[in-house]
């Protein structure tokens, strides 16, 4: 088979499969209001709602800490009861968000909506389960690439519209436009994955009615956790403990500290965007070919470098040049500066552990990788303003590396069998 008939074979696959592409389009959807306001959250909050630095990271802390509370019991619901059900209930809970910031009036009003965006990323772990369930081993890396740039289209645009917006409405009324964008979608969305949806766990027998000692029974597969993937574990939090200290703080840093204006941060988002999409399917098919290992620890490399680079920028055209460097490593797809996901990472967690499984382990790593970063965005925002706003983006660099470092010395990639057609046929 010639390149060029692999890249048709796993796009159609991608294309053609029912959860993939409702999940895929539905997601895109999201993105289109969400990527309008979203790079301009924390502004909105200290501009407009009077939130100070040490506030945004206490919010962000608040915001980091949803995974703690919710998405292991999302892991253990999804592998329990199946995909479908956990992600319809979730994609709910999404519509309540954007009403209550639409009508805050003060930064306290906004934490139930924080609280609610937690209580809906139960259905997180569900999601990338359902996808890795829906692809064929040998081409998980480059399934998971193909999604991605298709829910990372709609990143392309909005971020320099909702920067236009911001300069030229301000961020109250800007926001608002975007808010109200996004309750609609949110409505149209859980519509859609309800009737498109198919469940992809197949249960031998009716779930009994769980008691909590069973619940708790399920969690005994996380102590046989392969070492590869309790290595994956420790990576994660390390990397999530840096990462988590300087992402919400990075438009306040870009506006406040370098100068630009929020069309020109649009501008570099949209530019990111940009890349994140046009390699993010030759990234998966670069990890199904080179391996995972190879590719995730470039990504691993790369984002801590680039927020490092991040303080080392004066002027709008530096900065468009680190971010955009940034955009390189994270559409590689290794999970960048610790987010437990993207193509490649994903790829690993599915090639290493039996779909009876991958909720419950996809979930543990988001909640202990949330327990532990937690607290670090509250950390960034106190160095910032104990100190110099570029002190929480150098210690992060520092965390990132180390946990590159940890990865490449532990992790040991599987043999993977290419002849494998997949646990669900498009």
């Amino acid at each position: 088979m010639t390149e060029r008939e692999s890249y048709r074979k796993t796009m159609k696959t991608v294309l053609t499969n029912r959860n993939i592409l409702g999940i895929g389009l539905t997601t895109a959807l999201w993105s289109v209001a969400n990527s309008g306001w979203r790079p301009f959250r924390l502004m909105y909050l200290k501009e407009e709602l009077g939130a100070t630095i040490v506030i945004l990271g206490l919010l962000s802390m608040l915001t980091s800490s949803e995974q703690l509370l919710f998405q292991l019991p999302g892991g253990i619901l999804a592998d329990k009861f199946g995909r479908r059900k956990i992600i319809v209930y979730g994609t709910t809970l999404r519509i309540i968000s954007p009403l209550i910031y639409l009508f805050a009036t003060h930064w306290t009003q906004v934490i139930p909506a924080m609280i609610c965006e937690g209580a809906a990323s139960v259905y997180m772990p569900a999601f990338r389960a359902i996808i890795a369930d829906s692809l064929p081993e040998n081409e998980r890396g480059a399934g998971y690439g193909a999604y991605r740039m298709l829910t990372s289209m709609p990143r392309i645009f909005s971020p320099m519209i909702g920067g236009i917006v911001m300069d030229n409405m301000g961020y109250k009324e800007g926001a608002k436009v975007f808010l109200i964008a996004a309750a609609i979608a949110g409505v149209i969305i859980t519509v859609v994955r309800y009737r498109i949806i198919t469940e992809t766990l197949v249960q031998k027998s009716k779930p009994k009615r769980q008691t909590r000692r069973s619940l708790l029974s399920h969690l005994k597969p996380e102590a046989d956790f392969p070492r590869t993937i309790k290595i994956m574990l420790v990576v994660a939090i390390v990397g999530s403990f840096g990462s988590r200290m300087v992402t919400e703080f990075i438009p306040v840093y870009a506006i406040d500290v370098i100068g630009l204006t929020n069309t020109q941060y649009g501008l570099v988002q949209t530019s990111m965007a940009v890349i994140t999409t046009v390699l993010a399917f030759p990234g998966g098919i670069l990890a199904d070919r080179m391996g995972r290992k190879p590719v995730i620890l470039l990504s691993r490399v790369v984002s801590p470098l680039t927020i490092l680079g991040v303080t080392l920028s004066s002027t709008f055209q530096h900065y468009f040049l680190v971010r955009c460097t940034s955009s390189f490593g994270a559409a590689l797809g290794g999970g960048g500066m610790g987010f437990a996901g993207g193509p490649a990472w994903n790829a690993l967690i599915a090639d290493i552990v039996p779909p009876e499984h991958r909720g419950t382990v996809l979930g543990t790593i988001s909640t202990l990788t949330g327990f532990i970063g937690a607290p670090s965005a509250a950390i960034g925002g106190y160095l910032w303003a104990t100190y110099y706003p570029q002190l929480p983006f150098q210690i992060s660099s520092i965390v990132g590396i180390i946990g590159a470092i940890i990865f490449v010395r532990g992790v040991k990639e599987p043999k993977r069998n290419t002849e494998q057609k997949g646990d669900l046929q498009p």
